[in-house]
């Protein structure tokens, strides 16, 4: 519970300095450091949330097959591969770790 609390201030956060921003700047252009991590918060939202749902089960670490085509398709798209290549391969190697316990 704590974990999609985190992420729903996040969001919100996001949504209100996307929102207010331009008008608390005043048309003044924002330091680069605030532009960097402005731009971070929407993959970290998603990162976490693909995380959060691949390895929890209620309150409990619960890694099964699915966390092993997560991992697979995270390094893969480090890799700057292909995203069709990418989630092909991802269900690929899930249908084998389940195929396999």
């Amino acid at each position: 519970m704590t974990a999609w609390l985190m992420i729903g201030a996040l969001a919100v956060t996001t949504a209100l300095i996307k929102a207010f921003g331009p008008v608390l700047v005043g048309g003044r252009e924002l330091p680069p450091t605030a532009v960097k991590v402005i731009a971070l918060l929407p993959p970290v939202l998603l990162a976490a949330l693909v995380v959060t749902s691949t390895l929890s089960e209620g309150q409990r670490l619960h890694v099964d097959a699915s966390a092993a085509g997560v991992a697979v398709a995270g390094v893969m798209i480090w890799r700057r591969l292909p995203l069709l290549v990418v989630v092909l391969t991802a269900v690929v190697v899930t249908a084998g770790v389940r195929a396999l316990t």
